[in-house]
């Protein structure tokens, strides 16, 4: 590296590297050669047999994390019906190489890039809409680069190069522009990496973890409850396995309330009083990331038409998220948009819980969506929700079934909870392991 070049320094160092001379910063046309791609489309691929695997740009926003390991990636193949005479072995790709997905209609996923790390021999090209980058002069360590391109300060600038209105594009001549801040020494830029991969393995670890937590409770919720046509679950707890059958009722018969919020839009967008809609309930909960907020005399009118109570079910019944539901466990009043019903059960029948982890039953959900009606706009009426049936069996099963999956779901936020707490420890050494002031050479 020249000497030359400006100095950057980190706001973090590990000890060994803390009086270590400054990183230098480099056009990325010192750092990396480009190489072509192949433009062979979707259509063309086969995730089944091939002598030749593709990485393709949809891959790279969607599947692939930082680091590309083909022996843990599933890849397609060039479908082998093709010919591969426009292949040129220049342009396999190589560990060590960054492909970037060239292009997007989302700012934040512009120029998201992987890193080839492992190929095991395998034969691997950069496939349509990618940016094939190959390292020059043996500048870096593998497994570093990866978390470079992915840094404040280098996002920033690929952001900056893109152009386009509706589909934003990127091309290696601009990518050639970027100034890429670089440790001087290999060790520290081993380092770094060694320690982001440690944090990105720990993560996907806990992710494998939740994965499997939430497959077994999809099961549980195949199997604790009846399947169409039958009265009894596949799956009974020993104490009530001499039980008698469940018996089906309509929600209208099991709830002492079905309703909906408004059917107004509030004209007053901020006040004291938070407003949910369909966008506030997924996943089994109520998000109140990006909740809404009204006047006090709008909130007033709303609520007394539709009074939310502690552990009712709100169900959503309008658009795409048609079918998620949460328990209501907020501690505060809140307005309903129309788009969220309220189901209450008779309190001698129905156990809130229960209620809850019923709606997400293949049972119920098969309902909901043979129900939705609408064309622009899905939706299910308070009618055809009223008319959904469910299968009952006695109380103290209902609190059993409900404390087994609720429990499960604990685990479940635990375990989501604490994969955020990973990303947002690597999203502040990210920001800190790596310069990310403004550099001009």
């Amino acid at each position: 590296m020249n000497d030359d070049k400006p100095r950057l320094t980190p706001k973090l160092r590990f000890p060994e590297f803390r009086d270590a001379e400054g990183w230098t910063g480099m056009r990325m046309s010192e750092v990396y050669s480009f190489k072509g791609n192949n433009s062979f489309s979707r259509d063309q691929l086969n995730y089944n047999q091939g002598i030749v695997k593709n990485i393709h740009y949809g891959d790279i926003h969607t599947k692939f994390s930082t680091l590309f390991d083909v022996t843990c990636e599933t890849v397609p193949f060039i479908n082998p019906t093709e010919s591969l005479d426009g292949f040129r072995p220049d342009n396999d790709c190589v560990e060590g190489d960054i492909v970037f997905a060239d292009a997007s209609e989302d700012m934040d996923d512009i120029g998201k890039s992987i890193e080839i790390v492992r190929l095991n021999g395998e034969r691997v090209v950069a496939g349509q809409h990618t940016i094939l980058a190959r390292p020059n002069d043996d500048i870096l360590v593998i497994g570093f680069g990866a978390y470079l391109f992915k840094s404040k300060h280098i996002r920033t600038q690929i952001q900056k190069e893109s152009q386009g209105a509706k589909v934003l594009g990127l091309s290696a001549s601009r990518l050639t522009k970027i100034i890429l801040p670089i440790p001087r020494s290999k060790a520290e830029q081993h380092k770094i990496a060694a320690c982001l991969s440690s944090l990105d393995d720990l993560i996907d670890a806990e992710t494998r973890k939740l994965d499997a937590l939430k497959a077994h409770k999809k099961g549980l919720l195949r199997n604790l409850f009846p399947r169409e046509g039958e009265t009894r679950p596949w799956l009974r707890f020993p104490e009530f396995r001499d039980a008698g059958e469940w018996k089906y009722g309509k929600l209208t018969e099991l709830c002492e309330t079905i309703m909906d919020g408004t059917h107004f839009s509030p004209k007053t967008k901020i006040g004291p009083r938070p407003y949910l809609t369909s966008k506030n309930i997924h996943n089994g909960k109520i998000d109140l990331s990006n909740v809404s907020y009204i006047s006090e005399e709008e909130h007033n009118a709303i609520y007394n038409r539709c009074p939310v109570q502690w552990h009712d079910v709100l169900l959503t019944k309008d658009g795409a998220n048609t079918g998620n539901c949460a328990l209501n466990i907020l501690d505060f009043e809140f307005s309903l948009l129309s788009s969220v019903a309220v189901l209450r059960g008779k309190r001698d029948s129905l156990d809130q819980e229960f209620l809850f982890h019923s709606v997400l039953s293949d049972y119920l959900q098969t309902q909901i969506i043979d129900s939705m009606s609408g064309q622009a706009i899905t939706r299910v009426t308070l009618e055809k929700i009223g008319n959904f049936s469910i299968a009952v069996p006695s109380i103290p099963e209902q609190h059993r079934i409900a404390s087994c999956l609720s429990s499960l779901d604990d685990l479940i936020s635990a375990r989501t909870d604490r994969i955020e707490a990973f990303k947002t420890h690597k999203k502040g050494l990210m920001q800190q392991l790596f310069p990310f002031s403004e550099v001009n050479l």
